[in-house]
């Protein structure tokens, strides 16, 4: 932009050229110039003390009420859901009767025919996952990578070995005590009986009833525990907190199948929590849920048509 000329200054004041073509300054223009100068450079300092005062990061912090509403979300789209329905159900079931003269069917048949029903398996087992997606994606966005989204989720595939021992231990350690649980709340009439694979029986139900079980584990520890843990402790909350929350939610969306289900499944989410705590590990739990969820689905589709199941 063009500086407006001191008063004084004009046409006449300006002396000839010489020789060269070039016109030699006088005092008052070189002095005029060096105040420009002196105006120019204290115009970019104060620019540059106004750009140092602007955030530098380029990844966005977001604050407390933005996770709070994201964890919202997240949930509403998912599990936090299922929590809702899965109340809806065991209220509607105790009103209908006894829950011990009531059953309810997992992995069902979607379609007559064997094509039309592998392809809505598939797709309803892509659609499910999408949530799992959606928390990887929002925690590389604060975390600056997806390598270490995965490490604040507990994803990381550093030490497979390490994990797999550790999932197989804990399927030990929960599943048996979980079938205790089930069957005595059969015999209370608190648990409603639970058919783990209703699928019809096609060449493709063992692999498709072991992706029903990977789904399961990857939406409910990647979202449960890994996901809400961190956002929760980002959002200030205890870890006792946490822990408590993502167990009530947890037994909150298995209410379905019972109060017993309910109970056992909150105690489950206790201790899935307090791993995480002191781990910070999921693939562990993530092994684990697959390998319960595989003997119950799988077990049950070989074996209904030989023991009394």
């Amino acid at each position: 932009m063009r500086t407006p000329e001191p008063p004084g200054s004009g046409p006449a004041a300006v002396p000839p050229a010489d020789s060269a073509g070039s016109t030699p300054a006088t005092g008052a223009d070189a002095s005029r110039g060096m105040d420009a100068d002196s105006r120019d450079r204290a115009d970019a300092g104060s620019r540059g003390q106004a750009d140092a005062s602007l955030p530098t990061s380029t990844s966005p912090t977001p604050n407390r009420r933005l996770l709070g509403a994201e964890v919202v979300i997240v949930l509403a789209l998912s599990l936090g859901r299922s929590a809702v329905y899965s109340l809806l159900a065991l209220l509607q079931a105790l009103a209908a009767g006894p829950l011990k003269g009531q059953s309810t069917a997992l992995n069902p048949s979607r379609d007559p025919s064997p094509w039309w029903d592998l392809l809505q398996q598939l797709l309803s087992i892509t659609f499910t996952l999408m949530p799992v997606a959606l928390v990887i994606l929002l925690v590389t966005l604060t975390a600056g990578s997806l390598r270490q989204a995965l490490a604040d989720l507990g994803l990381a595939a550093d030490r497979p070995a390490r994990d797999l021992l550790h999932g197989v231990f804990i399927t030990a350690g929960i599943g048996i005590p979980g079938l205790a649980i089930y069957y005595t709340g059969r015999a209370l009439g608190l648990t409603v009986e639970v058919i783990p694979a209703a699928l019809d029986t096609y060449w493709w139900t063992v692999p498709v009833l072991i992706l029903h079980a990977l789904k399961n584990a990857l939406l409910e520890e990647v979202v449960v525990v890994g996901y809400l843990y961190r956002r929760l402790e980002a959002i200030g909350w205890t870890p006792r907190r946490i822990i408590i929350a993502s167990a009530v939610l947890r037994g909150a969306y298995h209410t379905y199948q019972g109060i017993g289900p309910g109970l056992a499944n909150l105690v489950m989410g206790l201790l899935f929590g307090e791993w995480f705590r002191r781990t910070g590990r999921t693939l562990p739990l993530v092994i684990a849920h697959t390998l319960l969820d595989v003997v119950a689905f799988v077990g049950y589709a070989l074996l209904r048509d030989v023991l009394p199941l």
